[in-house]
């Protein structure tokens, strides 16, 4: 009769662990010089996702320069990434292919943060993703910067940037309408505004 009450209390114990709630990720709050940041903390790491670098370049921003944003008030949520910017969603065999964001909007200029945590003064390395500048973004798996900060102490970073015709169309008009009379490449001055925040904010 002891064997069967002890076996029962097993199975009591195991049933009572399974239906136990499971303790929620942390959620680190940060305070940078472009605003205070909440994200989440897994496996000695703190990531900080979708966090803004520009102001949406829609409406009469489109096909113009990264506009700088002012700091903003509150907390931002920064725990899912930001959807990726547009780009052509039928890439047969290639390797962004399996690794497509679930969502695509010209408010795309946003970065991702994996930070080990209780490192100080950690080196930052910079993930620009691939794609021939018409496809990719910062969000897909082979970016995720969580082992390599872990491992070698390192603040990883992927961003967004404008892809395609939104990216890099040049055109005469467009020109005339820039006070420097040129257009175009509008992916790459969105590649060196997320480098200067992050100079500005992590390194």
């Amino acid at each position: 009769m002891m064997r069967i009450s002890l076996g029962l209390l097993a199975a009591a114990t195991l049933v009572a662990c399974a239906l136990a709630p499971t303790a929620a990720p942390a959620q680190p709050v940060v305070d940078a010089p472009a605003g205070a940041l909440r994200g989440e903390a897994t496996a000695g790491v703190n990531v900080f996702r979708g966090v803004p670098y520009a102001l949406p370049p829609t409406g009469w921003r489109r096909w113009r320069p990264p506009a700088a944003m002012a700091r903003w008030n509150g907390t931002r949520d920064a725990t899912r990434f930001g959807p990726a910017c547009h780009q052509p969603t039928a890439r047969g065999t290639s390797i962004y292919a399996a690794a497509e964001a679930p969502t695509m909007s010209e408010d795309c200029l946003s970065l991702n943060i994996w930070a080990p945590e209780g490192v100080r003064d950690a080196p930052v390395f910079v993930w620009i993703h691939g794609g021939a500048l018409t496809t990719g973004s910062g969000s897909e798996a082979m970016y995720d910067g969580a082992r390599m900060a872990a491992s070698q102490g390192l603040v990883v970073v992927s961003i967004n940037y404008r892809l395609g015709v939104l990216g890099y169309l040049a055109h005469p008009e467009l020109s005339g309408e820039s006070r420097e009379n040129v257009s175009g490449n509008y992916g790459l001055l969105d590649q060196i505004a997320a480098l200067r925040w992050i100079e500005a904010n992590i390194a």
